[in-house]
């Protein structure tokens, strides 16, 4: 090998400030490698201008709706010291409880009883402080920062922003979403999203009068679109709705629509059922909804990198926002990169980072996009059609049976995906 292709990372472009990116950066900076954050948003949340002076295809930033943060998600940061940045803002979750539209109880499922407990937290909340730490850190961002293209030189990569700066470093990754500019460099004949068929919505509802659910999260499966929702121990509550809506709606559109007049809908479609969910959506108020819009899903890549640019979080692995795995899968993904990059030169990091993560992650890929079944109930969220009179008579028969028999969880709760624990210390061959 010349000594170009086996020199040592030591600079790194990390683009995209959402989760993925300051995780790889702070994940970075402890492998030795100094690491720069760069971020379309500035900080009023405004998207950086093109080279035409225009905001380009994405419009506003997704609006900040709620998450969680999975057992597995907190153990990769605490493998990098970040895991006290969601125990201080995140609101405990000890289950997950399932239920018809009647109201009847199917399931609770939760982690093994040993693994940290999952946290809710919104997302706005989340950047902000996942930034904020890895500032603290020495970490620089660089924000209003609209990445356009990159040249791969094959001693290091230099990336060109729209506003006519020049980054250079040895190695540029790609967190920057589903929409990810770096994706199609990497690979130009790469899928694009598509539209899932579901619109989503979330909001606070300051005081409600519905009882404390004590740190279970429920899921109500409706007759027309999944209601979930939590109450505080504070009268508070969050919930989500994903809707079934045919049509492809844009965010913008969908805003457009007002939230006075989707509130109006969403009522509509949740009259019948026996669920928190009436009262819930009675309780709220427009500008407390929070309407974050499409869901998009996108076929596996084939590849994840090319020559010094790889790719993290959504950008390569984009998961169903009903899977709840998310942004913890991408916290692995970033710790993972960042040991390859420590131990190996980046074509042989790049290459050994995909095969630690391909496999867990196409399965839980797999759990969260197939078919659903009496044992995979979690993941008939991420299909946008309800279940119709049959279907819901056989699930609510047979869901309680199935997950007795599974264990806690069954197959979609079980310990494999909540207990993934990274050796950091463990070289990289």
């Amino acid at each position: 090998m010349t000594a170009r292709t086996t020199a040592r990372t030591r600079t790194a472009l990390v683009i995209g400030g959402g989760i993925a990116g300051p995780v790889a950066a702070m994940a970075l900076h402890k492998a030795g490698i100094e690491a720069t954050v760069y971020e379309t948003y500035d900080a009023t949340g405004n998207p950086a201008a093109t080279s035409t002076g225009t905001s380009g295809t994405s419009g506003k930033p997704v609006p900040g709706g709620g998450m969680t943060i999975a057992p597995n998600g907190q153990q990769a940061l605490e493998t990098i010291d970040a895991a006290d940045v969601v125990r201080a803002i995140g609101t405990p979750v000890t289950a997950l409880g399932l239920r018809s539209w009647t109201g009847r109880h199917l399931a609770q499922l939760a982690p093994p009883e040993h693994l940290p407990t999952t946290r809710f937290v919104w997302r706005t909340e989340l950047h902000e402080a996942l930034a904020a730490e890895a500032t603290s850190r020495g970490i620089p961002f660089q924000r209003g920062k609209r990445l356009l293209d990159a040249t791969d030189t094959g001693a290091g990569v230099t990336a060109r922003f729209s506003d006519g700066s020049l980054a250079k470093a040895d190695v540029l990754i790609g967190a920057d979403g589903l929409r990810s500019t770096v994706r199609t460099l990497i690979d130009p004949s790469t899928p694009k999203p598509h539209y899932a068929g579901m619109l989503t919505f979330t909001a606070h509802v300051q005081k409600t009068e519905i009882p404390s659910t004590e740190g279970v999260l429920y899921m109500c499966y409706g007759k027309k679109a999944y209601f979930s929702y939590q109450i505080m121990e504070d009268a508070s509550a969050v919930w989500s709705v994903n809707l079934p809506h045919r049509e492809p709606m844009t965010s913008t559109e969908a805003h457009a629509v007002g939230a006075g007049e989707w509130l109006k809908r969403l009522r509509e479609a949740f009259t019948d059922d026996r669920t928190a969910a009436p009262d819930l959506l009675a309780a709220t108020a427009p500008e407390d909804l929070l309407i974050t819009g499409p869901t998009e899903t996108m076929l596996p890549l084939t590849t994840w990198s090319r020559g010094r640019m790889t790719l993290i979080g959504d950008a390569a692995h984009a998961t169903p926002p009903t899977s709840g795995q998310g942004a913890s899968l991408a916290a692995e993904s970033a710790v993972q990169l960042a040991r390859c990059l420590r131990d190996l030169p980046p074509s042989r990091a790049f290459k050994a980072y995909e095969s630690l993560r391909r496999p867990r992650v196409d399965r839980i890929l797999k759990l969260t996009t197939a078919t659903p079944t009496a044992t995979s109930a979690a993941a008939r969220t991420a299909t946008p059609k309800p279940a119709g009179p049959l279907s819901r008579v056989l699930r609510d028969a047979l869901l309680p049976v199935a997950t007795k028999v599974g264990g806690a969880g069954g197959a979609v709760w079980g310990a494999w995906q909540f207990d993934h624990r990274i050796d950091w210390d463990e070289r990289v061959e």
